[in-house]
């Protein structure tokens, strides 16, 4: 049609035989991050047999399409003063869109919170916390999670221990 710009096509995706269009070297350097995620540019480029601005590249196009969400520091809960981790499981006595988020918005607010996870089934979140005593643990159920209407019951699960998982990189 006259007076209109031509359209701008984009290049087909290149088929991949991986989830996601990630070929072996964007699994590879998601799985040296998992590991390391303090680790240079350097050393990762070298890990996964890439020249370094080839990684620089990977790395930036994980991040901007948002399969590197971040890289964090894993904390000693016992050394910061929080030994004691519980799952808390939540049920609600009403369903309502509005009165679900809004619990949500708060039990991720609630200190000593390590993960909260809207669930389908018996019950409706687990928050998993760290607290520094018992004590402490009561309160945080009394004063946090259990002043919400919307909440019908809890049940406190103690956790002695925690270990990753091998992850969706490892097969």
């Amino acid at each position: 049609m006259a007076g209109q710009p031509p359209k701008k096509t984009q290049p087909a995706p290149v088929a991949s035989a991986t989830p996601g269009g990630l070929d072996g070297t964007d699994l590879a350097i998601l799985a040296a991050l998992v590991e390391d995620g303090r680790m240079t540019n350097a050393a990762l480029a070298a890990r996964v047999g890439v020249a370094e601005s080839t990684c620089t590249y990977r790395v930036r196009a994980l991040r901007q399409s948002g399969v590197i969400e971040s890289i964090n520091a894993r904390l000693n809960l016992a050394a910061l003063g929080h030994p004691i981790n519980a799952i808390i499981k939540v049920r609600l006595g009403s369903h309502s869109r509005d009165l679900v988020r809004a619990l949500y918005d708060n039990l991720v607010k609630v200190p000593g919170a390590l993960s909260v996870l809207h669930m389908a089934g018996d019950d409706d979140f687990l928050l998993h916390v760290a607290v520094a005593s018992p004590e402490k643990l009561r309160d945080l159920i009394l004063e946090h999670v259990t002043v919400h209407p919307v909440v019908r019951q809890t049940e406190t699960q103690l956790v002695f221990e925690v270990r990753d998982g091998c992850g969706v990189l490892k097969q």
